[in-house]
């Protein structure tokens, strides 16, 4: 075909197309562009598929009639990024990118959640052991980090809890220390008396704060959360919020936080493997009693039915079958136990 030929076919070309009005005009389905607005969307349900993509775990790819995916179980699910991403309109990838980033920033909790759990709940020696690997991996200090990382009576909180100073419990009741305690909480609720809730949450022994927190209920009329809602604010009435529940109950408390993160839209892996795996010598039993009696079903079963395709496709499904293992061993033990 000539030159000459092929310029007047594409002019006859654009001609038609002028006079048919596709060349700035939509159709009845939307634009003229190669990708449209998909229709059944969800950011949640997308950034959950491109979670387990990332880690090679895409059940989609899986499913009658569906291309398997190269790399399920072995690394990053391409495929199933791109089917996501390049099936998306512009602002739903905007949404699918919000989403995204909020997920994968609230990892495994925040930061000051999991230090705040880890400075309260490990046992002086474990806590020195704690201490000590994180200055061996990191080259600093724990306490320097928070003091950088941390402000306020959250800072003081943390700074306090890591130097394992809690009172030990001597068995003697001290009912005068009680009154002293619950009178001084009762008055630093204004400004700047944030100093007498951190000696009291940080430095007394737990039996002793559980009375506390008791009678403090009967002098005043309400719980001394509802105090804490009050007075503090943020992170630092989480944190506070939290040392409560963690000295009403501990085995309550991380009941509550397995359920919470078997939860979450994409479950929260790392928290459940953290908690599950460091309670599985010290109250474990008691965890699961817990969980049992608050929402009226088995941890184990729960963790059976939420992590089904997790423990069949994912990569670091030998650990966690090992600590559900762990979980399971004691199942009847459980049950003989809330049962009798």
């Amino acid at each position: 075909m000539s030159v000459t030929h092929e310029k007047m076919g594409l002019s006859l070309t654009q001609e038609i197309l002028s006079h048919l009005g596709l060349a700035n005009k939509t159709a009845a389905w939307g634009t003229l562009g190669t990708l449209r607005t998909f229709l059944s969307f969800s950011a949640d349900k997308d950034v959950q598929r491109l979670l387990k993509a990332i880690a090679g775990q895409d059940p989609d790819r899986a499913l009658p009639g569906s291309r398997a995916s190269p790399h399920l179980g072995s690394g990053v699910d391409r495929i199933a990024i791109l089917d996501v991403l390049t099936n998306r309109s512009r602002e739903q990838r905007q949404l699918i990118s919000r989403a995204f980033h909020e997920r994968t920033q609230q990892g495994s909790g925040s930061a000051e959640d999991v230090a705040l759990e880890i400075l309260a709940t490990r046992t002086p020696p474990q806590l020195q052991e704690c201490l000590a690997v994180y200055k061996h991996n990191f080259q600093v200090d724990a306490a320097e980090d928070i003091k950088s990382e941390t402000r306020g009576i959250l800072r003081d909180l943390l700074l306090a809890l890591a130097k394992g100073g809690r009172e030990a419990y001597t068995g003697i009741i001290d009912y005068n220390l009680a009154a002293q305690d619950i009178q001084a909480l009762k008055q630093a609720e204004g400004p700047s008396t944030e100093r007498t809730w951190v000696l009291v949450f940080t430095q007394r022994n737990p039996e002793h704060l559980v009375r506390v927190l008791n009678q403090y209920q009967w002098y005043t009329g309400h719980e001394l959360e509802k105090t804490v809602r009050a007075r503090f604010h943020g992170a630092a009435c989480v944190a506070l919020l939290n040392l409560a529940s963690v000295i009403r109950n501990t085995p309550l408390y991380f009941a509550d936080k397995l359920h919470q993160a078997l939860q979450e839209t994409e479950p929260n892996y790392q928290a459940l493997m953290r908690i599950l795996i460091s309670r599985s010598e010290t109250d474990l039993l008691s965890i699961r009693a817990e969980f049992r009696k608050k929402f009226g079903k088995s941890l184990y079963s729960s963790l059976q039915v939420r992590l089904g395709w997790f423990l069949t496709w994912s990569p670091r499904a030998s650990s966690f079958t090992s600590t559900l293992h762990t979980v399971g061993h004691i199942h009847g033990l459980e049950n003989s136990w809330v049962s009798g």
